[in-house]
């Protein structure tokens, strides 16, 4: 079958994909989107859950917000986030498949 006859994303889309896929390649941030598809959390909390410094969470948590991934909310003086791009639990759900079972 010749390429001209198969569905493919252009370069534009390619790249994007590409963005988003390099953003979620750490395993800090693929803790907190498990995290975030259970419920909401705070910078602090999922700093806590990941073993990682509040500042180097927020980093991670900007990066993924920026690429669409995730969104936040302000109720007061915390901020808490939650997962934005509704494919992402296909994505989470294709590498638990692959890797295994979540840890309980």
């Amino acid at each position: 079958m010749a390429t001209g006859d198969l569905p493919l994303l252009d370069s534009d889309a390619l790249g994007q994909a590409a963005d988003c896929l390099r953003t979620l390649a750490h395993p800090a941030r693929l803790r907190m989107v498990q995290m975030l598809m259970i419920g909401t959390y705070t910078v602090g909390e999922l700093a806590a859950a990941c073993e990682i410094a509040r500042h180097m969470a927020s980093e991670h948590l900007r990066l993924m917000q920026h690429c669409g991934l995730l969104s936040r909310r302000q109720e007061g003086r915390y901020t808490y986030y939650e997962i934005a791009e509704p494919h992402l639990p296909s994505i989470m759900k294709c590498l638990e498949n692959r890797f295994g079972a979540p840890a309980q």
